[in-house]
Order: C-alpha cells, then structure tokens, then sequence
C-alpha cells in the first residue's frame, strides 16, 4: 500500500485505541512509482498529525516517518528497533505527558472528528508548492505556519470538545468551562459561533447549552 494513504485518521485512531507509537515507512522521496507522489502526503501527513498530537497533550516524537527502498530490509530494522527504544523509554500513551486515559481518549476523538476539516485546510492553506524534503520541514517548522496551524486548530479543537461533552447532557457555560480548562468567555464566544452554525442552541429556563438534533 502506498504511504500516502496513511491518512491522519488512521494515525490518531491508532492512539485513540492506545497505541503508544506509530510507525510510518514510505518509499524514498523523489522515487515513487506513481505520478501522485504519495509519500509526499504521507509525510504531509505526519507533520500535521504531530501537531495536533502537540496540541492533545501528547509527545509528537510517539510518531516517526522513514523513507527507504525495498532493498532497505537492514536499515528498516534498524530504525523500527530505534523507534520501539524511544517508545519503550516514553512509557505508556500520556504517562510521560502526565495526562490521564481517559482525557487522552477524550482529547483524541475531538481531534478526530476534526480530520474532515484538516483536509481542506491542508488543501487550501497548508499546501507545499516544492516537492523536496527540505521544502516540506521548512514550511511545516516555520513561524509563520505554526502561528497558522495554532490559530485554526486551537479554535476548532476547543469546539470539538466542547461538542463531545454536550453530546452526553446539557451544560451551563462555568461546568463547560471548568471540566475543559477554558475561560467562561472563551465557552461563551466558541458557543456564539456553533449557536450561529445551528450546532447548539441556548436554552433559557435551565441556563444551559445542549446539542441541536439534526
């Protein structure tokens, strides 16, 4: 299968169901077989998936891409070898981050349920127009698209959260705010916006926020 394919749902759903790495091989750069140049995605792909694992609380290191032949069998073994250490030395998924299991998984299906739009950004914002390796690190490590990529996702991932808890039961601003760690404007102003997409709706007799059924 080629590595393009490795979407970033597959990535965060291998952590969501408590992976403690993953491990990505791709064929080298520059020598794909097909005119699409997969493993461009794919290394797209980490890169964008290691910023949201950053953003969840997570080690981004827990992700690793390699690119290497078919004759590579020597060098795969090598760096799966390296890879499993440096995992081993982690320790279990959120354990070295200090985050808890269950927030873990929280945090991952938020991110999840996030991917549909990391498409279309990556499509129209974060879009590499060189193919070379050193063209992808230097925009994906840039100032400029981590001040982007902070921006767009920090929005949109406090929203998802904030959906997955309104999915359970109807909150009032200060409980959304308090289990999520945001400030009570920040719940208000993220509400201000879903309301006006007809995610959510305000109801006035409980004083809470709750879902709007399609």
């Amino acid at each position: 299968m080629c590595s393009g394919r490795v979407d970033i749902e597959f990535i965060l759903r291998a952590f969501a169901n408590g992976q403690d790495g993953v491990f990505i091989g791709g064929c080298k750069l520059d020598e794909c077989n097909y005119v699409t140049h997969g493993n461009y995605d794919a290394l797209s792909n980490t890169y964008l998936a290691k910023k949201i694992l950053k953003h969840v609380g997570l080690n981004p290191d827990r992700l690793r891409i390699e690119f290497m032949s078919g004759a590579d069998g020597q060098l795969l073994a090598e760096k799966t070898d390296e890879f499993t250490h440096q995992i081993r030395g982690l320790g279990a998924l959120g354990s070295s981050e200090g985050v808890k299991k269950e927030e873990v998984k929280f945090n991952l299906e938020a991110a999840r349920k996030l991917v549909p739009y990391m498409r279309l950004v990556e499509r129209e914002r974060l879009r590499v127009p060189v193919k070379s390796k050193k063209a992808y690190k230097e925009f994906f490590e840039s100032p400029d698209t981590n001040a982007l990529f902070d921006k767009i996702f920090s929005e949109q991932l406090a929203i998802s959260r904030i959906m997955l808890l309104l999915k359970k039961n109807p909150l009032p601003t200060g409980t959304i705010s308090e289990q999520l760690g945001l400030k009570p404007s920040d719940v208000s102003r993220h509400m201000i916006t879903s309301s006006r997409h007809g995610m959510v709706r305000y109801d006035t007799d409980s004083k809470c926020y709750t879902l709007v059924q399609a």
